[in-house]
């Protein structure tokens, strides 16, 4: 199990990720149990992937050093921090995309930045190193909720042959459904807004189309690559 800590849209998030002997992920977020189904091209692999070595750990000062690392596979969208760098508990060290998401990862503790071993643009495993920083006194990490059984997902509805199909990227509740049967969209377009992990996400169209039918309605659950939308 490893155990997370994130700050998005100045909201504090206290996560865990836990691998599945199935292949999915538990993810624990501020005590809530989410069963997250990884699509086979972003399954996590070993940390010694050669897509991303991870920096050896600084040499440890009067609090040690601390070794952020990537909670979920996903891509480097900014690096904010340098080496040699001042950064406070709580100050944005890189901003990760993953599952259409953006997540603001923190620093734990007071400290110096000791080295950065991700890049823009770099894609990343679960658990790979990100920043490493050389702590100041950091006091140890409070232990991670205890996982809730995560419900089983509920089956998936099946698109019509030929149709393209838009599907959730994560269990969520949809919040609002933005189109209509009928209604022309164009890639890109915000066709409903899913809310996963305390966090509104916009799904949109991935090409141009008509929607040609709404598998769901406002307030339901929905798990992962669960069919929302089929696109004519």
């Amino acid at each position: 199990m490893k155990d997370f800590k994130f700050k998005i849209n100045g909201k504090d998030y206290a996560t865990s990720v836990v691998e599945q002997e199935n292949g999915t992920l538990q993810v624990t977020v501020n005590g809530t149990a989410y069963e997250v189904e990884m699509p086979e091209a972003a399954a996590p692999k070993a940390v010694s992937s050669p897509a991303v070595v991870a920096a050896p750990a600084a040499a440890p000062v009067a609090g040690g050093s601390q070794t952020v690392q990537a909670p979920l596979p996903g891509t480097i969208t900014q690096v904010v921090v340098s080496a040699g760098q001042k950064v406070k508990k709580g100050d944005v060290l890189v901003v990760m995309e993953a599952m259409k998401m953006a997540n603001d990862i923190t620093a734990e503790c007071d400290g110096t930045v000791a080295s950065v071993s991700c890049s823009v643009g770099q894609s990343v495993n679960q658990g790979d190193a990100l920043v490493v920083i050389n702590a100041e006194g950091a006091p140890a990490a409070a232990p991670a909720p205890a996982p809730k059984a995560a419900p089983a997902p509920a089956p998936a509805a099946k698109p019509a042959a030929g149709a393209s199909v838009i599907s959730s990227p994560l269990p969520g509740t949809i919040t609002s459904i933005n189109v209509k049967v009928g209604q022309a969209v164009k890639a890109g377009d915000t066709v409903l807004v899913l809310e996963a992990m305390k966090m509104a996400n916009d799904i949109t169209a991935e090409c141009d189309g008509t929607v040609k039918a709404i598998l769901v309605q406002q307030g339901a659950q929905v798990q992962s690559d669960e069919a929302l939308i089929e696109l004519a």
